[in-house]
């Protein structure tokens, strides 16, 4: 049987944001439920790599750092998008988990580069995730304001912050809109760290 939870959709500005997780519809009918896979299991899910970082630290990965070394309402952040020379590989070419870049785009990451919404997930019982947070997935944009990609921040969210999705929203459009200077291309993300 299919699970699935209602979205929220919302015009901010002139942004489109889905609240909520895209829905995992699985197989399955009500009389043969699919057996959920133990937190072990999960824990040995595997990414498939689909690209290669180059061996010098590039300009989008200085940038990552540099967030986590200001922002430390931040768990994560990531940048998503097609290589350079590459088509139709959309993978994570930098961020503060150095291990998963080069993993390959899940759907969401994807229909965000593509289309340019905003999705807001509050990550409501996961179980893969040891600490509550609320992930912020956006157009990552260029000097000039053209979308090139997509940022991931998923912010820390204890059960006592009081914080909206409108504030997680609103803190994550703050800072991807001030990295817009530091990004004069998409291409320039690939290069040599300055």
């Amino acid at each position: 049987m299919s699970k699935t939870r209602t979205l929220s959709i919302a015009l901010v500005g002139s942004t489109l944001v889905l609240v909520g997780a895209v829905a995992n519809c699985g197989g399955g009918s009500p009389a043969t439920p699919q057996a959920k896979p133990s937190v072990a299991e999960q824990a040995k899910e595997v990414h498939t790599k689909n690209w290669t970082a180059p061996s010098f630290k590039m300009h989008g990965q200085a940038l990552c750092d540099q967030i986590m070394a200001h922002h430390p309402e931040l768990i994560s952040v990531t940048f998503h998008g097609v290589p350079p020379g590459l088509a139709d590989v959309y993978t994570m070419f930098a961020g503060s988990f150095p291990e998963r870049i080069g993993n390959a785009d899940d759907p969401d990451d994807e229909m965000v580069t593509k289309t340019g919404i905003t999705i807001l997930d509050p990550r409501w019982h996961r179980l893969h995730d040891p600490v509550r947070k609320f992930v912020v997935m956006t157009p990552l944009r260029d000097s000039s304001g053209e979308n090139i990609g997509l940022i991931v921040l998923a912010y820390h969210n204890p059960s006592n912050s009081g914080k909206t999705d409108l504030d997680f929203f609103t803190s994550a459009r703050a800072l991807r809109d001030g990295l817009q200077s530091k990004i004069p291309s998409y291409a320039g993300l690939f290069e040599a760290a300055k």
